[in-house]
């Protein structure tokens, strides 16, 4: 689950760093709007690389999501520190009986960051432009939209299917109704989508925001998503200094919901791990993403705030079923028996890390107490490659350098227990390190290159269609895609069932299903990540589908 925004006010963002660096809390003397207490002042965030423009559809990662976030709403959103649903643009919202009609109440007297209405023809404004859109280059961008909504009016980007988006009608000012062609159970969920955000109508015009080239393997976005993005959020568009890699925000003094508390928010990128940790114990930055498991208790006994987020995510070992071999479900169910994921938890998960048994969080609706479970067993392990005619069996086993997730902190540090794991059951393991950027995620999602690989997942929203549709629910060349037909069909029909009874009994099947028939990957562990701030940082909710939103932090 999901950074790139930036230009102007750089001399601003420049002098609030050194302020806060050099006092450790830059005040203003404003009168905060809602409670009467003295506000202000500037939050700077590490962030740990650049965002890849300001427009939400064009987006799919954490670092481009962050500013994202502060700046736009979207129709619902998650309620701070959960997966839960509250109202955001849309104070409440329905839908008939097969799923297919849903109706957004919208919010009253909210503008955009120009000035202009926020009402129902913005709304279906931003529908229609997505499912408008035109050109390879623009849709093959389009990541979450395609994911979610299936197709655009006339597909011309590879791997989009049929669209389930049908049309949206402004009934009055504060009425949009979203029609779509048929039930999917992402939704409402996938209404608080960070990629699916209300942007001005005005704005995406002026600035030609549906312009996207493709000069090889990169992309040129327009001047909205560049240097005039314009949402409804609690802070507004200052500056991205790209040279510098610095982002800055400033306070919406306009904002419908609950105002920011400082008057800028600056995200300043830093790649380098050690630097992160580095600025914030120099007070330089007053919050950093992702620390290593090895570093919390050091920050913590610093007295900095090491914030849990609960564990929405999972780590998988994942099979690629065009080695002949790993087709076996012996072979499969050998390699799950032989891996000690107990000990893994215990020497390499952050604190508060759990066993995974299934492929989703045990507070996502479907997840089934009866799976299959394979705890460690290096004799049935053994035994079952023996069977199998499996006993010399050599893997090329893939894994990331360059890049900690959520969900693994230390790719490395990981495969080499697992490979350990695996070798003391007599499988030779071929370890194969590519970057995250620079081939791994190429040579195992398009090319299909290995035979084992490490990957996982951060929740986007609350239904088991995020997790386990999202892995398996369609041929991938990750999983050896000609493998598993009846488990595609499964997942289908699962996410096509509106009943909620129903639903919830469907996706238990399925869980049971891939555990004890299809064990397309073995699920490994759930880890909770952590975000870390300085002591005199207050309000800051930590979201376990890392979603947070800063216009609740004061600082000082």
């Amino acid at each position: 689950m999901q950074a790139s925004r930036l230009k102007a006010a750089v001399a601003l963002a420049a002098a609030a760093a050194l302020a806060v660096g050099a006092s450790g809390c830059a005040k203003s003397e404003r009168d905060d709007d809602s409670g009467g207490a003295k506000t202000g002042g500037t939050f700077v965030f590490a962030g740990a690389g650049n965002p890849k423009n300001f427009d939400p559809i064009f987006n799919d990662d954490g670092e481009s999501f962050r500013p994202i976030r502060q700046m736009y709403d979207t129709l619902v959103q998650n309620k701070p520190g959960t997966a839960d649903l509250q109202g955001a643009l849309a104070e409440s919202w329905e839908h008939d009986p097969e799923g297919k009609v849903w109706t957004f109440k919208l919010r009253k007297n909210v503008k955009f960051h120009d000035g202009t209405p926020f009402n129902a023809a913005a709304v279906c404004f931003n529908f229609d432009r997505w499912f408008n859109m035109k050109g390879a280059a623009a849709q093959s961008q389009m990541i979450y939209y395609s994911d979610v909504f299936g197709g655009f009016a006339k597909n011309e980007a590879e791997g989009v299917g049929e669209p389930v988006y049908n049309k949206c009608e402004a009934k009055d000012d504060g009425t949009a109704v979203v029609t779509m062609n048929r039930y999917k159970g992402a939704f409402p969920g996938a209404f608080a989508l960070t990629a699916l955000s209300i942007a001005s109508p005005e704005a995406l015009k002026k600035y030609d925001a549906d312009t996207v080239k493709q000069n090889g393997d990169s992309f040129e976005y327009s001047a909205f998503a560049n240097e005039h993005p314009v949402g409804t959020g609690p802070f507004t568009f200052g500056g991205w200094d790209k040279a510098k890699g610095e982002i800055t925000l400033n306070r919406n003094p306009d904002y419908w919901g609950e105002k920011a508390k400082v008057d800028k928010l600056v995200i300043k990128v830093i790649e380098d791990e050690n630097t992160r940790k580095q600025e914030l114990r120099a007070g330089t930055v007053q919050g950093i993403d992702f620390p290593a498991p090895a570093d919390r208790k050091a920050l913590s006994g610093e007295g900095f705030q090491v914030l849990d987020r609960p564990a929405f995510n999972i780590l998988y070992l994942g099979f690629n079923q065009k080695n002949p071999k790993l087709k076996d479900l012996r072979v499969r169910q050998a390699i799950a028996y032989a891996l000690n994921r107990q000990q893994l938890v215990q020497t390499k998960g952050p604190g508060g890390t759990k066993v995974a048994d299934e492929f989703m969080p045990d507070t996502v609706l479907g997840y089934a107490q009866d799976v299959q479970k394979y705890d460690y067993n290096v004799d049935k392990a053994k035994q079952l490659l023996k069977e199998a005619g499996a006993e010399n069996l050599t893997l090329n086993f893939y894994y990331p350098t360059d890049v900690s997730r959520p969900y693994m902190p230390n790719p490395q540090e990981i495969f080499t227990v697992l490979a350990n794991d695996l070798q003391a059951v007599g499988i030779k393991v071929n370890g194969v390190a590519r970057p995250w950027n620079g081939g791994y995620k190429d040579d195992v999602q398009q090319f299909g290159k290995h035979d084992l690989h490490i990957l996982g997942w951060t929740g986007d929203y609350n239904d088991p269609g995020n997790f386990v549709g999202t892995f398996f629910g369609r041929a991938k060349v990750e999983f050896g895609d000609q493998a598993m037909t009846e488990m595609f069909d499964a997942i289908t029909k699962a996410d096509a069932t509106v009943d909620e009874a129903g639903k919830k009994a469907a996706w238990e099947q399925v869980n049971r299903d891939i555990a004890a028939k299809w064990l397309p990957a073995v699920p490994v562990w759930h880890a909770p990540p952590a975000i870390v701030v300085t002591k005199d940082v207050k309000g800051l909710v930590a979201s376990p589908l890392t979603d947070e939103r800063f216009n609740t932090v004061s600082v000082g």
